[in-house]
């Protein structure tokens, strides 16, 4: 049998045997600082987040639950009088900037009318209210966090009257950005031609790197959605381009196009060296920039890591379809040595995903690797099946999973750990590898070289 030259792509009928939406309030409260979500539901929503998030209750968390009796769901209370009531305590208690409704699966099926009540109460009690309903029929637990940023999407103000992007530009006019040659020299006022705004939650720290790493190329990142803050949402519309850095945010690129008439660089994604520098590469196509540095950037990181890299070179890995990060995670994994056998995936937006499509197809010609088989939607029982005949080194797979196939000899390590972790740009190539390495440390299925290694690493 032929190795295809294409990607091939073939979807089954499967469940979504995924984390549950609403657990996207766990980064998102952390990230805008200045929001609160109550969480509409029932009690079941209840002890999810609790038993969830509970590990971070002494953080003293900005989310709570507004919890759905038997009395509301047979419609014989007003819910406008209730969601009024919570709405007002959080005001007395916490007085945020912004207030998100995250609605549930509870709240789909009792029909309630979140959009229409939140303009009424948003006037009354003078916070604004942005409505996201991150429920059970999105098809990943990631697409939480993509709901909740198309509705803030239609918060940000409009580019061409947006006084605090002005502001941010002007405290940047003279500003003097230094590459890593003396040779090239950029001035602050270079930077002001890019409107680039980039969406997607990531720590501060990693919003930081990438940031200086488009300002080595002269290219100014004018803001992010979320901001930390949600007065310094930044401004949309015609002449800004938006460029995502995750790969389950589809939506709200689409209403960042359709509705707000931004420009989407279709890149791949900052996952990765290669990622990473491929991302930044397209940026500086868009603004005609020639980038600078970059080959040299990923070799070093590249070198960095070889001894990670020693450890997983020639062994097999499965994933199994959880977060949607699925495409990417292989694409790295493929550059690192491995042979991907099967990408499962929940949902992909072949639009979206377009470039990293490509780039994956291009590392497997560039390693000599047979292309992965890409299933959308997979069918849990056949995937079992087919983990049983091939017998990979690793699976990537969700919590539900993991334990089962344990019992099965196979090792595994949960995807979810791959949303929580910090894995975009340069700088936190190693967590990636550190996340793939440990199950097969664990193990001891490892070379002989990289026994030293993981003495240092484990402490054993």
């Amino acid at each position: 049998m032929k190795n295809p030259k294409t990607l091939a792509f073939e979807c089954e009928t499967g469940n979504y045997h995924t984390f549950c939406p609403i657990s996207c309030v766990a980064w998102l409260y952390q990230k805008i600082e200045d929001s609160f979500f109550p969480v509409v539901g029932t009690k079941t929503r209840g002890y999810f987040l609790q038993n969830a998030l509970g590990v971070m209750i002494f953080a003293e968390p900005r989310y709570a639950m507004a919890e759905l009796e038997e009395g509301d769901i047979s419609a014989q209370l007003n819910d406008q009088k209730e969601l009024e009531k919570i709405c007002l305590q959080i005001k007395d208690d916490r007085n945020p900037s912004v207030i998100i409704w995250i609605g549930t699966c509870t709240t789909e099926i009792v029909k309630m009318d979140l959009e229409g009540i939140a303009p009424k109460l948003e006037k009354q009690i003078g916070i604004p209210i942005v409505v996201a309903r991150a429920n059970g029929l999105d098809y990943a637990f990631t697409q939480g966090e993509d709901t909740a940023l198309a509705a803030m999407a239609h918060r940000c103000p409009e580019y061409k009257h947006c006084g605090t992007n002005q502001n941010k530009q002007s405290k940047i006019a003279n500003i003097d950005i230094y590459t890593a040659s003396s040779e090239n020299f950029y001035h602050g006022s270079e930077l002001m031609r890019s409107n680039l705004v980039l969406f997607g939650s990531l720590s501060s720290s990693v919003a930081s790197q990438l940031n200086l790493e488009l300002k080595r190329q002269s290219i100014y990142v004018s803001g992010w959605l979320p901001s930390q803050k949600y007065n310094e949402l930044p401004g949309l519309g015609e002449g800004v381009y938006v460029c995502g850095v995750n790969p389950f945010l589809s939506r709200t690129a689409t209403t960042l196009m359709r509705r707000r008439k931004c420009k989407l660089v279709g890149a791949p994604f900052p996952i990765g060296p290669d990622g990473t520098r491929a991302w930044i590469e397209k940026i500086c196509s868009v603004f005609d920039i020639k980038p600078y540095g970059l080959e040299n950037r990923e070799s070093q990181i590249w070198e960095n890591v070889k001894d990670y890299i020693q450890v997983i070179n020639g062994k097999s890995i499965f994933f199994t379809g959880d977060n949607l990060l699925e495409i990417s995670l292989a694409r790295f994994s493929i550059r690192c040595g491995m042979i991907v056998y099967e990408v499962g995936i929940p949902y992909m937006d072949r639009r979206y995903q377009a470039a990293e499509l490509l780039f994956l197809q291009n590392t497997c010609g560039k390693m000599k690797t047979p292309l992965p088989r890409i299933v959308e939607k997979p069918d849990n029982y056949g995937q079992i099946q087919r983990l049983h005949e091939l017998k990979p080194h690793l699976a990537i797979t969700g919590m539900a999973h993991a334990n089962p196939l344990e019992a099965r000899d196979i090792d595994t390590k949960w995807s979810v750990e791959f949303t929580f972790a910090q894995i975009h740009g340069f700088s936190n190539v190693r967590d990636i590898l550190e996340l793939v390495t440990r199950p097969l440390r664990r193990k001891g299925i490892l070379t002989p070289g990289y026994r030293s290694l993981s003495k240092q690493i484990t402490g054993d």
